[in-house]
């Protein structure tokens, strides 16, 4: 029961038994019934002025408990003239002022750590106690490779390969690179924080291609530079001097000229192989930037396909074209360069197939634009697969470990993306995205 309730139960009985009262004297006393009665209505008065002075605050009380369950800081009192009422109207106000500024701070703590993390180049995941991803910016979706929404709710022990397996078995405080098929390498470290006194676990996700690559280019690039001029400059002299030697070989014996010639020509033949070796590494490192025109991407795949048709032959290897169509796919690329990374790559597929014969898949699609070729040869190891890309890493015995470097280079100079991974099926494929990556 309310206490308005006990309030009018109190006061109702005891004026009718006042007025009762009040009715037995009427007749016998009039005077004494008259001041009764302007007593009694005095009372009234008074008691209706004390009544709606108590029930003011339990109002207040009850709008102010209503305001605060729907967190409702705006809504405030006004003094109403009563000294105590008044004080506590004023520690109520200054209360919702302290708490409406703490909301505020709140909200708009909130809001620039969203932003921050949104526009943050670092990828950021948020994780459960289960272990499962409750929070994902735009940088960690695109390491991931998945959209941020499809990511909620997952996980991370089931994250496709490499995150998947790397990120489960990450203690916190502990770093790790990861290498992606598409030469990306990027570094994961968990951490956790306190929230509401339980312990959060957060990893981040740093990109260090570009800053590795860079790094890269620093160490071998001076080293390259020098070798090439010294190199180049003494078997250039050397190859004038066997050359020269050749005029003395019609005034040796008959006997000895064939030997004297045949050591010339492999001398000189050393000599070109030995130049040749030391230009590939100067390509590396004095690779141009992209100069991007119209390019018909099926043109190029086709006469690429004419070039290697001997060397495919002799290795029993068969060509399979599934192209988007039988007419032009244009790109805006630099036609010599994108040659050339595709040459290198169908070069390594046709290697990895090996003598033994194989199948070679060329494909493309228009919307969006984009080519793979795919081999049936050996799958990549995963330890091979973490060092692709690495300069100078091949597994080719007489391997430079120059081709996929020069290959990065020039995919990410147009800002192609691309991935090299054997899937599911066996095959290996090397995959590119013929346009540049919105990230």
């Amino acid at each position: 029961m309310s206490l308005r309730s006990k309030l009018l139960l109190f006061l109702l009985p005891l004026y009718a038994v006042l007025i009762g009262l009040a009715a037995q004297v009427r007749t016998r006393q009039p005077r004494l019934f008259v001041a009764c009665e302007l007593t009694i209505v005095a009372s009234a008065v008074l008691t209706w002025q004390l009544y709606r002075g108590l029930l003011r605050p339990v109002q207040l009380i009850e709008a102010g408990t209503a305001a605060l369950a729907a967190q409702d800081f705006n809504l405030k009192f006004k003094p109403v003239g009563q000294p105590e009422l008044d004080r506590l109207i004023a520690v109520y106000n200054q209360m919702l002022d302290a708490l409406r500024q703490e909301r505020v701070g709140q909200h708009e703590q909130a809001v620039l750590l969203e932003r921050l993390l949104a526009a943050s180049p670092a990828g950021v995941l948020l994780l459960n106690f289960e272990g499962e991803i409750t929070s994902a910016n735009a940088a960690a979706a695109r390491a991931l490779g998945q959209p941020a929404a499809a990511l909620l709710g997952q996980p991370v022990a089931s994250l496709p390969a490499p995150w998947g397996e790397v990120l489960a078995g990450l203690a916190g405080g502990e770093t790790q690179p990861v290498r992606l098929p598409s030469g990306q390498l990027y570094r994961a470290a968990a951490a956790h924080f306190l929230d509401r006194g339980f312990q959060r676990r957060f990893v981040v996700l740093e990109e260090l291609t570009e800053e590795l690559r860079q790094h890269q280019k620093q160490s071998y690039e001076q080293l390259i530079r020098l070798m090439s001029h010294e190199v180049n400059n003494s078997i250039g002299a050397v190859n004038s001097l066997l050359g020269s030697f050749g005029h003395y070989a019609p005034q040796l014996a008959p006997d000895d000229r064939l030997d004297y010639c045949e050591g010339l020509a492999v001398s000189i033949a050393r000599n070109t192989q030995l130049a040749n070796f030391v230009a590939a590494y100067a390509r590396l490192v004095r690779l141009p930037p992209p100069a991007p025109h119209p390019t018909d991407v099926h043109a190029l795949l086709r006469d690429l396909g004419r070039l290697l048709a001997p060397q495919s032959a002799a290795q029993g290897i068969t060509w399979h074209w599934q192209l988007a169509s039988e007419g032009p796919l244009v790109v805006a690329a630099d036609s010599q360069q994108l040659t050339q990374a595709l040459l290198n790559v169908a070069k390594n597929a046709l290697e990895a197939i090996g003598p033994a014969g194989g199948n070679l898949w060329v494909r493309t699609t228009a919307q969006p634009p984009t080519l793979a070729l795919e081999n049936d040869g050996p799958p990549l190891s995963p330890e091979v697969s973490q060092r692709l890309f690495t300069p100078f890493f091949s597994t080719k015995p007489s391997g430079q470990g120059i081709g996929l470097v020069l290959v990065r280079d020039i995919l990410l100079a147009h800002g192609f993306a691309f991935r090299l991974e054997t899937e599911a099926s066996g095959r290996t494929a090397f995959a590119v995205a013929l346009q540049p990556s919105a990230g």
